[in-house]
């Protein structure tokens, strides 16, 4: 089982929301109203680990290894949650998002294919790994930038346990699992040709609530994620090209092929449904 090995390697680093964040060092000069909503609105998607795990154990119900590391995963997650929401309980607290709020992005979400969504979510922590560096950045307020930072690490060391699992998988499904994995690759990979962002929480996954049946629809302000990538934070192309080759990097080792392009991993995808 991996999940022993993964909770030893995950509780080895895990920070203290007490010690490890420098509350004290607050300037507030350096935190506008602006940026602090932004705050707010990563604070409720974060909370959106909650369906996020529901959905993990429902469509996973017969691999316990999975469904017990998801114990470690949701834990560190929903405690991302828990430090923006205590930054804001401390240093804006008008903006604390309220009970009805995070129960908004509390909804079921459909079925799927367990390969696709192993992946999918995959690349969704690398992508966001890169969002919270690039967040660090732009906020100049140093107690939130170190928040930022250390939300980021997180992300990037649960992509590398779910690449653990992907593996596994390889070992279990063998083609089944190359196609899902080389056809969310694609997907994952191709952001600048999309007018959205790609990560799972803007992605509808409920044909029943449509068209707000995505975490970001559901959010108190739904247009906020783009603006936050686009304007503030600017996650530019330079930004992307880091997302994009982390994923083709990892997916080159996984697949024991090279991809050093989108069209090189969509050339494999084809050959993989062929």
């Amino acid at each position: 089982m991996l999940y022993l090995e993964l909770f030893k390697q995950l509780e080895a680093v895990r920070w203290n929301l007490s010690q490890d964040i420098p509350w004290d060092r607050f300037e507030p000069d350096k935190l506008s109203e602006d940026q602090a909503q932004t705050i707010k609105m990563n604070a409720i998607t974060e909370w959106a680990a909650l369906p996020a795990v529901e959905m993990f154990l429902r469509d996973n119900r017969e691999d316990s290894d999975f469904s017990a590391f998801m114990s470690v995963w949701f834990f560190e997650e929903q405690k991302h949650s828990l430090v923006l929401m205590e930054y804001l309980r401390r240093f804006s607290p008008h903006l604390v998002p309220t009970e009805a709020e995070l129960r908004e992005v509390r909804f079921e979400f459909d079925p799927a294919p367990a390969l696709e969504t192993l992946m999918l979510h995959f690349c969704g922590e690398i992508r966001l790994s890169y969002w919270y560096r690039c967040a660090a950045k732009w906020h100049t307020e140093p107690v939130i930038q170190a928040i930022y930072q250390t939300l980021a690490r997180d992300e990037a060391r649960h992509g590398g346990a779910y690449l653990r699992y992907m593996k596994r998988a390889m070992q279990v499904s063998g083609d089944k699992a190359r196609a899902a994995f080389a056809k969310i690759g694609v997907l994952m990979a191709s952001a600048r040709r999309t007018a959205q962002a790609l990560h799972p929480t803007n992605l509808h996954v409920n044909t029943k609530l449509y068209p707000r049946d995505t975490v970001q629809s559901r959010l108190p302000n739904p247009e906020w994620l783009e603006r936050w990538l686009d304007e503030q934070i600017r996650f530019d192309a330079e930004w992307e090209a880091k997302v994009v080759q982390r994923i083709l990097h990892n997916l080159s080792l996984l697949l024991e092929r090279s991809f050093t392009s989108v069209q090189e991993l969509r050339r494999y995808r084809r050959e993989m449904a062929g």
